[in-house]
């Protein structure tokens, strides 16, 4: 057998496996039509803490992330991952106690409650829906598909391997539901993790786990000023941008609100934390690093070819899968809190309070995945896909988390003076990024700014143009 064709078969085989694996597991859990929506966004209510932890990481993991972070080469990436544990442990502690408190579908429902206007949850709800369909979807297509056709170096075109993807991907969201999500992702996530850590040992033992001859700001993790995360960065904006993403993000929250009981939730989101700390961050510097001793400086490339170097050609079969399954994870994950934000946030708001979820999560998923693959080919032409993603998702991040914020820490606040602030610091980011050529601090220090501006915009607006008192409470009621 040529070593394409065992690369090509032991990637089916182990794709077909977790497919398998994971039927078996979600058959016999029916939909249950009292509330078909918790059991459909939601598993009913019935994720232990190991599938809550390992989608979470899953959802999280994919090829963005293991080509990008390792492409910069260096060992200061890995404080994207040590500040995650920080956002992870607020998830637990602060949010997910008034999720389940509330009985909360959608991050956003928590908004509708807590300013007592279904409006607010809409146009929230909104955002995050573009920034899934135009943003995410769209570049995890393109970076499976980018890496796929790398790996085995087939001709096979970049849309049509997305359109591949995307076909499986759906599968697991339309017909399984969070349920059949969370369970692949934890299947896939044992096989993702242990290839990955095993690429890391191989490339140290490909260097004999000596480092010298690396340039010693590759090697720190205290970054200067031009580095591309200053050690300042994480007083001010890194905690802020690590709240928002797993905290209010529908996409990771799903998981973490879809358990039995709180504790049970917890645990899972505990369990994530430590995969956080102890595994991911030698996965996404180490073989960037070791790649600049043995290759040079080659960027995005670095990834790849520390992998092509390293595993010997019937384990690449294996990887294959292994990437593979972070990119189906990250997709369907993606794919099925948009429905809910659709279904939930905006349909049973304004169109039908109580529609066939499932038909219309399946309808919605289908438009949401022609929107992506029709994307794919502008992704291919961005210079650089990881920074094309930061600058957009930029624009709503901290402008979305103001309103949560104000709306835990304070009542009495009109959800109209809220929506203006999210506006008003959307505004403030856009013309930061795209309008100065010659920007006076880090992206990430504005971050900060532009979260205090909306804040700020909110309580004003609210005192002086709608006639609120805002009110802070330090116990939830």
């Amino acid at each position: 057998m040529s070593n394409s064709m065992l690369q090509l078969s032991v990637f089916l085989f182990i794709t077909a496996l977790i497919a398998f694996l994971t039927y078996l597991k979600c058959a016999g859990h029916g939909r249950s039509a009292k509330d078909s929506n918790k059991e459909y966004f939601l598993a009913g209510g019935g994720l232990s803490w190991t599938f809550i932890a390992g989608s979470i990481t899953l959802t999280n993991l994919s090829t963005d992330q293991l080509i990008g972070m390792n492409g910069n080469q260096m060992a200061l990436l890995a404080w994207w991952e040590f500040s995650a544990v920080f956002g992870l442990v607020i998830l637990a502690k602060i949010f997910l106690p008034v999720y389940y408190k509330n009985g909360c579908t959608t991050t956003t429902e928590l908004l509708e409650k807590r300013y007592k206007d279904r409006h607010i949850r809409a146009v929230i709800g909104g955002l995050f829906l573009l920034g899934n369909i135009f943003i995410f979807l769209p570049a995890v297509l393109y970076t499976g598909a980018l890496f796929m056709q790398s790996m085995f170096g087939v001709e096979i075109s970049l849309l049509t391997l997305a359109i591949v993807f995307a076909i499986v991907g759906s599968a697991y969201s339309i017909f399984g539901g969070l349920r059949a999500v969370a369970v692949s992702d934890t299947y896939s996530g044992v096989l993702l993790l242990s290839m990955g850590m095993l690429v890391v040992f191989l490339a140290l033992s490909a260097i004999n786990w000596d480092f010298s001859g690396i340039p010693k700001e590759r090697l720190t993790l205290i970054g200067g000023d031009d580095s591309p995360l200053p050690w300042h960065v994480l007083l001010t904006g890194m905690i802020f941008i690590q709240t928002f993403y797993w905290s209010t993000n529908q996409t990771i929250t799903q998981r973490a609100m879809a358990a039995p009981s709180l504790k049970e939730a917890q645990k899972g989101v505990f369990a994530a934390a430590t995969l956080r700390f102890v595994i991911i961050p030698p996965m996404i510097v180490i073989p960037g690093i070791v790649s600049y001793k043995l290759f040079g400086d080659v960027g995005d490339a670095a990834y790849g070819m520390i992998v092509n170097d390293v595993l010997p050609v019937w384990l690449s079969g294996a990887f294959a899968a292994a990437i593979a399954a972070a990119v189906l994870s990250s997709f369907n994950s993606i794919l099925n809190s948009s429905a809910a934000l659709y279904v939930c946030d905006l349909h049973e708001n304004y169109f039908n309070a109580k529609p066939n979820v499932a038909k219309l999560s399946g309808i919605a998923s289908v438009v949401f995945v022609i929107i992506a693959i029709a994307l794919v080919p502008v992704y291919a032409r961005a210079e650089s896909i990881i920074n094309t993603i930061q600058e957009l998702y930029g624009l709503l991040s901290m402008p979305i988390l103001s309103t949560f914020i104000v709306g835990l820490l304070f009542k009495n606040v009109d959800s109209k003076a809220a929506i203006i602030a999210v506006v008003s610091g959307t505004l403030l980011y856009a013309a930061f990024v795209f309008g100065l050529d010659d920007k006076p601090f880090h992206y990430i220090h504005m971050m900060f700014i532009t979260l205090i501006f909306s804040v700020t915009i909110s309580l004003f607006v609210n005192r002086f143009v709608f006639g609120k008192r805002a009110i802070l409470i330090f116990k939830e009621h």
